[in-house]
This record gives structure tokens, sequence and C-alpha cells, in this order.
């Protein structure tokens, strides 16, 4: 069978239809679209196009939509170029401990700039209590900033009720959305979020583009100075073929929403069917009612996850861990770490996360090497 890739959290193939799209902008349509002649009129004009049709996916206005070149630079905008443009009303921020590390680096960063930062814990499950966020909130709080969809364990966060408190309290809301985009209906109109960071390459689009939604009235400064792109808010010339990319995979994703949302549940279901069937030891991390559905993470108890990854991918699949294996010390996921503190759940826990092209047969088979490798594992651990 051929290899069976996992592991869409982490980036996921490119389309073919999005490849077609991208094409022309590298061979023929090549101009700067900041230039007047008519090459960059050409770039400039499909620069205009792929922002609408990003615009049009989330229901905002083209005017609001800054690209980036990913959900890491979005989220570092977000964070320093508010921070930065309204420093005179505060200099608190608040996010979570399970943030992905965009934010969390970026929030060390401004602690180290002198701005002060609370890092909310989470249940078990991965959620954070809205009574804590408002418990925290200051005379000089200025930003939230809280993941909508997390990329290790799924867990959906209450962002509609955050950001309506938020909105009460007039405190600026962000919110990474990068694994949700795609999967859940963003509407900014009525949405209560001021700023939300999306990535391309998780929607089957280029790596290397993303965009910082900016509500319009929200100041922020530029992270990245230079000419006058992004008006005024993101200087460098725009990447259009990957951005036309991005417009591509984006219009792919919205079309398929339901669809994709279905299959994915029907799949990661399926999933935990044939591991119950087969009798492998298994717990789920996260609550499968409030998390994404195309995100599985696994911990087999007394099994070493590095150990399973290498037996796995031997095996032609590939899967991933929020363990790090650096010179022979494991560093555990500090989402599980903020969800459980201690314990073996933060040693033995693997990530399965689906996509574009996954199938029943996959499942079926990655089930039955599932079982054939912990059996192995464990007899060894014996």
């Amino acid at each position: 069978m051929k290899p069976i890739y996992m592991d869409h959290a982490a980036t996921s193939p490119v389309r073919e239809e999005v490849i077609d799209a991208m094409l022309p902008f590298m061979k023929e349509h090549f101009g700067n679209p900041s230039s007047i002649h008519q090459f960059g009129r050409r770039s400039r004009q499909a620069l205009d196009e792929s922002r609408r049709t990003i615009a049009q996916s989330i229901e905002s206005s083209p005017e609001e939509i800054i690209f980036t070149s990913g959900g890491t630079e979005a989220d570092n905008l977000a964070l320093i170029g508010y921070a930065e443009a309204n420093q005179g009303k505060g200099k608190h921020i608040i996010t979570t401990q399970i943030e992905h590390h965009a934010i969390l680096h970026t929030c060390e960063r401004l602690e180290n700039m002198g701005y002060d930062v609370t890092y909310l814990p989470v249940s078990e499950e991965g959620l954070v209590s809205v009574q804590e966020i408002e418990s925290s909130l200051r005379e000089d709080t200025i930003l939230v900033s809280i993941m909508y969809g997390n990329n290790e364990v799924g867990t959906l966060q209450p962002i509609e009720e955050i950001g309506a408190l938020l909105r009460e309290k007039e405190v600026a809301f962000h919110t990474d959305a990068v694994q949700v985009y795609g999967l859940l209906p963003l509407t900014m109109k009525t949405l209560p979020v001021d700023m939300l960071s999306v990535s391309s390459h998780k929607i089957n689009g280029p790596k290397g583009t993303g965009f910082l939604y900016v509500r319009n009235g929200i100041n922020i400064s530029p992270t990245v100075t230079g000419g006058e792109q992004e008006r005024k808010r993101r200087a460098g010339t725009e990447n259009v073929p990957s951005i036309v990319g991005f417009a591509k995979a984006a219009e792919l994703a919205v079309k398929e929403q339901e669809e994709r949302w279905n299959k994915y549940r029907q799949l990661t279901d399926l999933f935990l069917d044939r591991l119950e069937e087969k009798k492998v030891r298994r717990y789920i991390n996260g609550n499968r009612k409030k998390s994404l559905p195309h995100i599985l993470n696994l911990s087999f108890p007394k099994i070493n996850v590095e150990s399973m990854l290498v037996n796995l991918d031997l095996a032609g699949i590939a899967a991933s861990s929020g363990s790090a294996c650096t010179a022979g010390s494991i560093e555990p996921s500090h989402v599980l770490a903020a969800m459980y503190g201690e314990g073996e759940k933060l040693y033995s826990s693997i990530r399965f996360s689906l996509g574009y092209g996954n199938s029943v047969e996959e499942i079926e088979h990655v089930t039955e090497e599932l079982k054939k490798v912990t059996e192995r594992l464990s007899a060894q651990a014996e």
C-alpha cells in the first residue's frame, strides 16, 4: 500500500486546481504588482481578485485583509503590531498556556519589551474558562489572544462568548484560526473578533502565505517595514503566485466546508471504532464533542511515543507527536502539560490529523498497523 499521510494539521498537500491557478503567475504574469506598466497591472489585478475571494470567505471587506508569509507572521503582526500601536492604553495582554508557539514566543518577546502577559490555564479538556478571562481583565488590559481550535488536541474554544465579553469591556480580541479556517464558517460581520490569523498550507494551498484579518478601526503598527504594500501595514512585494493559489484553495475549502467536516468526523469515528474492536488500549486527549473533526490525539499507555512514530513511519504511516526529541531527551507537549500537569500521557501521545485524500481504506490499514505496533512495543516493554 502506498504511504499514508495523517499529519494534515502540520501541513497539507497542494491540490492540483491550486497548482494550475498558480502556474501562469510563475511562467507568464511575473510583474511586480506595485509597477504601473501592463506587467505590473496584470499582477495587481490578480492580487486584488484574490483579496476579494479571501475576504468573501470570511464575509469581511477586502481592505481588512493583510497578506502575510503565513500564520506565524500573522500572529506576530497581530500581537506586536497591536501592542506597539496601542501601548498608550496599557501594556497588559492575556492569552492561554496552550497557544501555538507563534503566540507564546511572541508574548515572551513582548514581556522582554516591558509588557505584562497573563497565561491562563485550561481544563483537562483543553478549555479556557470565560469567567477566568473576565477575572483576569485589568484597567491596562489592551489585548486578549486565544486560539480558536487547538492544533494538537483539536479543542474548540468558546470564541463567540469570549468575544462578546471583550466587546463589552472594550478590549481587543485576536484569535489564531489556522486549524479552523475551511472547516467552520467564519463570518466577521457577526463574529466578535478584531483580528484573525489564517495560513494557506493547512487548506491545501501553498506554503509561505497567509493573512491577518484586521477589523476596520483597529490600529496596528507594521512589523515588517519598507515599502507601502498592504496599505502600509506589511511591507514587501506580495507573493502573487502563492496568494493566487491561496485564494483558489480558500474557494474550494469554503465550497466543500460542510462536506469536509462530516467526512473527517466520520473517519475519526471509524478510527476509534476500529481501535475499540481490535482492543487497542488508548485514551482520547481532549473532548470529542468540543473538538475539530480532523484532529485525533491519542495516548497509548506504557508505549514510548518516539518508538511508535518510528515504527509507524517504517510501515508507511505519517503521524506526529507534541513531543520533541533532542539529543535523547524528550520534552513533553506544552499543550498536554497544561491539560494534565504531569503523567504518562505527556510521553505516550500521538496526533493523527486527517485531510484531503484520506479514505476509509486508509483508516482500516492504519488501525490494523497500530494494533501490530502497540502489541510489539508492549511486549518489548515487559
